[in-house]
């Protein structure tokens, strides 16, 4: 076990000795990219010229008056290249793969957004890649899959386990053990051994900082509220960043409370107090996992909040209270999804919907001279099939019957 790395009693590196010299590598390549501001500004220069940043904020101009309460901005990490705020993470991280000389990366991926966005990073930068994903979660974001795979990346569907997240990223590590000379993995949220939850939430603090900026000039004022959603981390990280020594914001993460509390059937680490402390993974943090230290099963709607653990500095957070967490149900996030769309033309992943619930649900509460702001961290193109499911549309049905039976002919006819 290494000593640094620690929020509290949160984090650490929990390693086998065989990756010792590579994370030591990873960190020194870290900390002087860090301490080096020309990394920083070729990071930014990066973002803005090839991923649009940066990101405007958009005030819900129809929801705001029809809830009635506070003011609901929403920071548009959508507006990223690829379609979410994971594209932050792996940019930095690829121009740290290059700094390092390695020549292949791999990665994990739930939702599919940390698999598209390391996908793109490896073509411009010109890496062989791999990337692995929970046969599960392959099967219900399959659009992201065909685009990993058209950029030249390797998708492996991962079958052990729950086939999600946490297996994934099990796989992931059991490839840089064998291939760690050239190889870099580039794991997509804020949780793991150190440097990963450190670095991964540098990266992302690009959000926190230009929403703090923005909020100002728009308003004039600071977000009462600010809200995120948590899978392992690294959007609330981002958008939380640029709040931390301000203490009159409130900062809110809402995870997976899939089919409610007590059902044994949701992702809710910290907000249904389900969760217990525990070793996994390379880090030390809140798990769900029963008196044996098993890991349990988890579920969502959303791949990308179906994670078993939680960033180590997050739960630092919620111990020091100065997070509050909460959870969305299944049926609440795709109410607020449908209802952001309906009213506002805005898409929010289904990651994403699970922050505009709590927030949709807490807004009518607080004055009108409120502002509060969502991080809308993803756009929900990758979740159609799950959508259209969830809404049970008549058209899309029939449209996915008949291009399975076109399909079929086809395939009959040689």
């Amino acid at each position: 076990m290494r000593n640094s790395g620690y929020y509290s009693q949160f984090g650490g590196a929990f390693i086998p000795e065989i990756l010792v010299s590579t994370f030591d590598e990873l960190e020194s390549a870290y900390l002087e990219a860090r301490d080096d501001p020309s990394f920083w500004q070729e990071y930014v220069e990066l973002m803005s010229t090839y991923s649009c940043r940066a990101t405007p904020i958009t005030r819900l101009d129809n929801l705001s008056d029809e809830l009635g309460g506070a003011n609901i901005y929403v920071k548009r990490e959508d507006l990223n290249h690829t379609g979410a705020h994971k594209a932050n993470n792996v940019m930095g991280q690829g121009l740290l793969t290059r700094r390092m000389g390695k020549k292949r990366v791999i990665a994990e991926t739930g939702a599919g957004q940390h698999g598209v966005a390391t996908a793109t990073m490896a073509a411009k930068f010109g890496f062989d890649c791999t990337i692995y994903m929970g046969a599960h979660d392959v099967a219900r974001q399959r659009p992201n899959v065909f685009w990993m795979e058209q950029m030249g990346a390797t998708v492996v569907a991962v079958s052990d386990g729950s086939q999600t997240l946490k297996d994934a990223i099990n796989e992931a590590f059991r490839d840089w053990v064998t291939n760690m000379d050239d190889t870099h993995y580039v794991l997509g949220t804020a949780c793991g051994p150190h440097p990963f939850p450190e670095m991964v939430s540098w990266f992302q603090s690009i959000i926190g900082t230009e929403a703090r900026e923005q909020m100002l000039e728009r308003t004039g004022v600071l977000p009462k509220r600010v809200y995120a959603c948590v899978g392992g981390g690294s959007n609330a990280m981002g958008l939380f960043s640029g709040f931390f020594d301000d203490d009159a914001v409130e900062l809110i993460g809402v995870e997976a409370g899939g089919r409610g509390k007590g059902s044994g059937q949701h992702a809710a680490r910290l907000a249904y107090d389900d969760a217990t402390i525990g070793v996994a993974q390379g880090y030390k943090t809140f798990f769900l996992q029963n008196m044996d230290g098993q890991m349990q099963d988890t579920h969502s709607v959303s791949a990308g909040l179906d994670y078993v653990g939680v960033s180590p500095i997050l739960s630092h957070l919620h111990e020091t209270k100065r997070v509050r967490f909460e959870a969305a149900t299944d049926e609440e996030v795709v109410a607020a999804m449908q209802r952001t769309v309906r009213r506002e033309g805005l898409i929010p992943a289904l990651e994403s919907s699970h922050a505009f619930a709590q927030a949709f649900r807490e807004a009518p509460e607080m004055s009108n001279e409120d502002n509060i702001l969502i991080n809308m961290s993803g756009r929900a193109d990758k979740d159609i099939f799950t959508v259209a499911d969830a809404v049970h549309d008549p058209k899309w049905r029939e449209f996915i019957i008949d291009k399975a039976a076109a399909y079929r002919r086809e395939m009959s006819n040689g």
